[in-house]
């Protein structure tokens, strides 16, 4: 193998047959039958290293660290009855500024970000949307069309490894199981991924490592997917409790959970924590600044902040958390408008 230095940022750039930076090339079907803890290749479908590392392939940012998905720029995204953009810088508290708008006012939609395009499946505007629309975070304006899920339905979410984007869960008047994907810098219709392990909707759901995990959604249900491999989720352990219109972040290798909604009428400030390449419950993180529900939420590598939501009546409020330090949520700025059941993710 052909390595310049231990830096995947650092790899010297080398076609001889089928290698790529001195690593055997191929596509995912391609994949050997029996590979070895460590193994490496390039994946010519998600342009992609990718490396074998206990049982299941986990791509690698050709980037470094932070994975590609994050970003310093967040993006809130729609909300019940506005069409609204907006953004922060989530290394500065301060106030959100506009960015543009969606295609229509929507709620109850999903997102997902290769680090430079964030990607929206708009969920709801009165009737259940197959609608997928994207945005480039560098350049402020409108979100465009992207294509249509599979299936139209709302209250669904997003993970991605910073190439594939996948959309699971959600409703279409009843809850579903299913997961479809996206190839998140080439617009297109989505295509099935496979399923859910117990189909329901208002879930969460974050990224790290390869992998999604999507959480919750009237259930205390954690499930997770090899993001590069078209296959049914798995479980990964639960939620202290069952939770819903609630949002997930990472930094790629910690996940946290805020906020939600506990049947019949209590809105939570509940933080959680898992780490994501390692199944298991999740573990008390801290406290919101108030309990509520329908909240989004998004990460750089260090901060995962949480916007909007309902107590008794729509908020701007956004928090924030480090990540990788237990505790309780700290004011951070407010949103342009106070709305609740919408989505965010970030990017640069």
């Amino acid at each position: 193998m052909a390595f310049s230095s231990t830096s995947l940022e650092e790899l010297t750039f080398d076609t001889t047959g089928d290698e790529v930076f001195g690593l055997p090339a191929g596509s995912t079907a391609d994949r050997p039958a029996s590979p070895s803890n460590g193994n490496m290749r390039y994946n010519t479908d998600e342009n992609t290293v990718e490396a074998y590392i206990n049982g299941e392939w986990v791509q690698l940012s050709s980037t470094g660290y932070p994975p590609p998905f994050l970003g310093n720029r967040g993006v809130f995204a729609g909300g019940r009855t506005v069409n609204i953009l907006d953004f922060v810088a989530i290394d500065t508290a301060g106030n959100c500024t506009d960015f543009g708008d969606l295609g229509s006012n929507c709620f109850d939609g999903g997102s997902l970000s290769d680090g430079s395009r964030g990607v929206f499946a708009l969920g709801n505007d009165g009737s259940f949307l197959n609608t997928i629309e994207y945005i480039t975070f560098a350049t402020t304006g409108n979100s465009l069309d992207f294509g249509d899920l599979t299936a139209g339905r709302s209250g669904l979410a997003g993970v991605s490894n910073g190439s594939r984007g996948a959309f699971g869960g959600g409703t279409t008047g009843s809850d579903s199981d299913v997961i479809d994907y996206v190839t998140i810098n080439t617009t297109g219709n989505a295509t099935d991924f496979g399923d859910l392990t117990v189909a329901r909707s208002s879930l969460a759901s974050c990224s790290g490592g390869g992998r999604g995990v999507f959480a919750g959604g009237f259930s205390n249900v954690m499930d997770y997917i090899t993001i590069d491999t078209t296959s049914n989720a798995v479980d990964f352990g639960d939620i202290s409790s069952t939770n819903a219109f609630f949002c997930g972040a990472s930094d790629g290798d910690r996940g946290v959970f805020m906020g939600g909604f506990q049947s019949p009428s209590t809105r939570l400030n509940v933080i959680e924590y898992i780490t994501i390449d390692t199944t298991g419950n999740a573990t008390d993180f801290g406290d919101l600044t108030a309990g509520r529900s329908g909240v989004a939420g998004c990460a750089n590598d260090t901060r995962a902040i949480c916007g909007g939501g309902f107590t008794s009546s729509d908020v701007n409020i956004i928090d924030f958390v480090t990540i990788q330090t237990t505790g309780n949520a700290t004011d951070f700025g407010d949103l342009t408008v106070a709305r609740r059941d919408f989505t965010a993710t970030s990017g640069d």
